[in-house]
């Protein structure tokens, strides 16, 4: 698909492309959904992206960090629970140093699961000694390739060294993802499709794409924003990445479920094949608001769910077969 077929794509409002999105993760994927547990451990933030509500600017969220303890015990429960991956996931947190990751890392490392990190950006030094504890897979959404709305949404950050983050992650030896964010203002069909040029040309091996969902505690929270329209376009660019991208992992996103009771259905129906349960603790996962009122299936719930599409649960660590 050339960058005009794409653009066709997203502003049809066919449902072919969703068929055959889900032909093709059918074919090259499987019928097997990976569950991934996802632990948010730190709410803490230095950044001020202007969508997100764990911006340092925020006021207005009791903030929580997990000790290393903590953080392992929930890996357990959830290797307990017949989980494969631990995904460990914050705020860009400067509490926990290289030595106390890499320390969180090789104990989860035991419980033999593979360790997906989405922490932000580091330095390569720090990325090489996450990998060498034994972490697998590292996520970093790039959120947008449109140069000038990244800067405008990402006040003292470089976009510049995003990208260099996400070619270093690839040079270390990771299962690299990155991802973007579907209807934020000023946001164009044009720019959605050069985002998913771009995770061509990295050769992602893991993409979420989430709806935008303003958070009233940040500069977007008064956009003025049609939920459903998000949905379904995040859901359209989801699509044309499986089309693109036939081998590698795509997950049906908490967001997509937090518009849509059965966005994930809906996703995993049009090309997705992980979830990410959260497996964080009761009372800290209400804390963790990048936007408001998130969904938070129970593992139960989401494996009836699954079963009830027809879809079975992997047993793997479900590392990405490339073709």
């Amino acid at each position: 698909m050339e960058k005009e077929d794409i653009i066709k794509e997203l502003e049809s409002d066919s449902n072919e492309l969703f068929k055959k999105a889900d032909e093709i993760r059918k074919q090259y994927v499987g019928d097997e959904i990976h569950l991934r547990g996802l632990i948010e451990f730190s709410n803490f933030c230095s950044r001020t992206c202007k969508y997100c509500g764990l911006r340092y600017e925020n006021k207005n969220i009791t903030r929580y960090r997990l000790s290393a303890e903590e953080i392992i015990q929930l890996a357990k429960a959830g290797k307990n629970a017949g989980l494969q991956t631990i995904v460990l996931q914050s705020g860009e947190d400067n509490y926990f140093n290289q030595t106390t990751l890499c320390n969180i890392i090789e104990n989860i490392k035991k419980l033999d699961v593979a360790v997906t990190l989405s922490i932000g950006e580091k330095t390569y030094k720090e990325y090489k000694a996450y990998k060498d504890a034994g972490a697998d897979r590292y996520l970093l959404r790039i959120e947008t390739t449109d140069k000038n709305l990244y800067k405008n949404l990402h006040p003292n950050m470089s976009f510049e060294n995003r990208m260099e983050c996400l070619y270093n992650l690839k040079e270390l030896g990771y299962e690299t993802g990155t991802g973007s964010l579907v209807g934020l203002p000023n946001q164009t069909i044009e720019s959605l499709a050069d985002d998913i040029l771009f995770f061509k040309k990295l050769d992602a091996d893991m993409i979420g794409i989430g709806p935008f969902i303003p958070h009233p505690e940040t500069p977007l929270g008064n956009s003025n924003i049609d939920l459903i329209k998000n949905l379904d376009l995040s859901i359209r660019v989801m699509a044309i990445t499986r089309i693109l991208l036939k081998d590698i992992n795509i997950p049906a996103t908490t967001a997509m479920e937090t518009i849509h009771p059965d966005g994930r259905i809906l996703a995993l129906n049009s090309g997705a094949n992980v979830v990410m349960p959260n497996i964080t603790d009761d009372i800290h996962k209400k804390e963790y608001k990048i936007y408001p009122d998130k969904n938070c299936d129970s593992l139960d719930s989401l494996a009836n769910k699954l079963l009830n599409i027809g879809r079975t649960i992997s047993k793997t660590k479900g590392f990405r077969k490339k073709i």
